[in-house]
């Protein structure tokens, strides 16, 4: 018996050929999917949150000692005598100037710039003082509050003040010595001051320990007595205040600009998905890694003025 071969037609004996041939290992990112997508947007979500919480107490730090150093060459200027401008010691202050050198050994504070204006993204560079109370070292109660966690947390140590400890203020007025009497809670008295003298109030939160770290809860303040005659208090400072610029209040203002780079976070990580086909792992995370680290900061700088003030 003779047995004749058929040769198979050219199209079948090349599907044939690449079925036989072994595959190359897919070295792309997964195939587009429900599974796939939502892996990835945990990821991104998971990502973005542990970098805030590394920016809440960590890299906020940084940029609080940044913005002191410049802001207390600023302040230096000022006082300078050979300086032609001179420091702002009253009327309508704009936001972040700065306006007095703070310092308390016993609570870490040591040269420390207040800024005017108390809203949670004015604090980032540094203590704040409330802009309808007079400024330190003038007649009345002076209040400046401060971070007690975040962005450096210049405040963490207030609670380590005493009665009888000093602390001292320069402004543009001169310096001025204070004295520590206690503490009060939002909404507690002042004793009486005469129309001569005045109390300095620095304010922070207060709460509890909790498992995930401190909760707070309330503003605390320290308050201290000036020793000897208060300077003379300009005519034309604010009598009220914006909303975030309250003690304890976080700033709404910023959820839009939270809202904004969220969805740039989200859609540089899908545009860095799709690069990989193209360019690779390596290539997509030398040029992708610094773009997506940017809107990181961007959008942990703005969610941090969601938090209150004092924390």
């Amino acid at each position: 018996m003779v047995i004749e071969v058929v040769p198979a037609p050219p199209q079948e004996a090349e599907r044939q050929r690449q079925e036989a041939a072994p595959r190359a290992p897919r070295t792309g990112p997964p195939a587009p999917g429900l599974v796939s997508v939502l892996l990835a947007l945990v990821m991104v979500l998971s990502v973005a949150a542990l970098f805030f919480g590394t920016f809440l107490y960590g890299l906020s730090g940084l940029q609080e000692q940044r913005s002191q150093h410049q802001l207390y060459s600023a302040m230096r200027g000022l006082l300078s005598p050979s300086s032609p401008v001179a420091p702002w010691i009253g009327g309508d202050i704009p936001s972040g100037s700065p306006v007095a050198l703070l310092t308390s050994p016993q609570a870490g504070l040591h040269d420390a710039v207040i800024v005017e204006g108390t809203s949670s993204g004015t604090l980032l560079a540094g203590p704040g003082h409330l802009p309808n109370t007079p400024l330190p070292g003038q007649a009345g109660a002076a209040v400046v509050l401060g971070k007690s966690a975040t962005a450096g947390a210049p405040f963490g140590e207030l609670a380590r003040l005493q009665p009888g400890d000093v602390i001292t203020v320069r402004t543009g007025q001169g310096r001025f010595r204070y004295i520590v009497r206690g503490r009060l809670v939002s909404g507690g008295r002042l004793p009486s001051v005469p129309s001569t003298s005045g109390f300095l109030l620095l304010g922070t939160s207060g709460g509890t320990a909790a498992p995930g770290g401190f909760t707070p809860s309330h503003v605390v303040y320290t308050y201290a007595r000036l020793q000897g005659h208060a300077a003379p208090t300009p005519h034309g400072r604010p009598r009220t205040v914006p909303r975030q610029d309250r003690p304890g209040q976080g700033d709404p203002g910023a959820r839009p600009f939270v809202a904004l780079w969220l969805g740039l976070l989200l859609a540089g990580s899908a545009a860095c998905w799709w690069l990989w086909s193209y360019w690779g792992l390596l290539r997509t995370w030398l040029v992708g890694a610094p773009v997506l680290f940017a809107v990181l900061w961007a959008l942990s700088d703005e969610a941090i003025r969601l938090f209150p003030n004092v924390y």
